[in-house]
């Protein structure tokens, strides 16, 4: 089985987690996935089976679109809800036993206080002001609590250990970025984000805060796109933990993955140097690359199966990226 397969991640499991299910229906250790979902995050989990493992790099720069819920009045150490969920958790536990003194490393989320929503005027103008200041391309910032390497030390291990965490701003595009209206929670904004990969909500609910001057932090985050993929097209968790080698039904192929890029069928002789990892000239092709403007190439076998990533250089020829055998 080679293909991606699309997985409806709940709150709650890591995305190593769903690969490890992933892994059990399958049958087969050969999965991976083309993006992290945090735990509290839920929503579209590309996971990437067998040859299709080895596509990653050619599609963990596809552009995301979320639905994100940013809660107003509070920040937190990890700008979401976890390290305010833990905070609260402690309090009660230390208070229960009344000897509560403040949790460790979580003081500023135990000791914050959602704002008065009697008090709480947020104007509509002040907030397309705020929103339009994130869109396009510009440097973020990750937060202190992700998998960024600082000096070859993961950033939230660091930040865990109350160690100073020297980050530096990442580029990110966020090219769509609107209110989804909701009229029950005066302190809840719902955002539609069209951005980047790479790109932290969690960074953007902590900046919208800081701007509007009240704090924020990251409440809910569901992941409705992946490049080409959509969430309606995901199994749930539950579907895939029932489920056995049927599964292979539900895997998008190899030529559905890389179908952005064109593709050329090799001659005889040009499938054994495409087998063996050699260079393509367009002799060795059935038709040649007029009108393929693209760098990079499919290169399918005799079946029209995915054989190899190749790219077009400067000398006309066809470089070898990956070979699938």
């Amino acid at each position: 089985m080679h293909g991606a397969l699309l997985v409806d991640k709940p709150c709650g499991p890591t995305s190593h987690d769903v690969v490890a299910v992933a892994r059990r229906a399958l049958k087969t250790r050969g999965i991976g996935h083309t993006g992290t979902l945090d735990p509290l995050a839920t929503g579209l989990l590309v996971l990437l089976v067998g040859h299709a493992t080895r596509l990653a790099r050619f599609l963990v720069t596809d552009e995301k679109e979320y639905i994100a819920d940013i809660r107003l009045g509070i920040s937190t150490p990890t700008y979401d809800a976890q390290s305010l969920e833990e905070a609260f958790r402690l309090k009660a536990e230390a208070t229960s036993a009344e000897s509560f003194a403040g949790p460790t490393g979580s003081e500023s989320a135990a000791d914050a206080r959602p704002a008065d929503p009697r008090g709480f005027r947020l104007k509509a103008e002040e907030l397309d002001r705020v929103l339009e200041t994130f869109l396009g391309t510009y440097p973020q910032l990750p937060p202190p609590f992700s998998a960024k390497k600082v000096d070859g030390v993961r950033a939230y291990k660091k930040a865990r250990n109350n160690e100073p965490v020297d980050l530096k701003p990442v580029e990110v595009t966020v090219r769509e970025l609107e209110l989804v209206p909701q009229d029950t929670d005066p302190l809840l904004l719902r955002l539609r984000i069209v951005c980047t990969a790479g790109f932290y909500v969690r960074s953007l609910a902590q900046d919208i805060g800081q701007l509007l001057g009240c704090g924020a932090h990251l409440e809910a985050l569901r992941r409705t796109r992946a490049g080409q993929f959509h969430l309606a097209d995901a199994v749930t968790l539950g579907v895939l933990q029932a489920a056995d080698s049927g599964l292979d039904g539900r895997l998008i192929g190899l030529n559905a993955l890389l179908a952005d890029l064109p593709a050329v069928t090799p001659t005889e002789e040009g499938l054994r140097r495409a087998w063996n990892g050699n260079t393509l000239a367009p002799a060795h092709l059935a038709a040649g690359l007029d009108g393929m403007g693209a760098a990079r190439i499919r290169v399918l076998n005799a079946d029209g199966e995915v054989l190899s990533v190749a790219e077009r250089r400067a000398d006309g020829l066809l470089h070898p990226l990956l070979v699938l055998r």
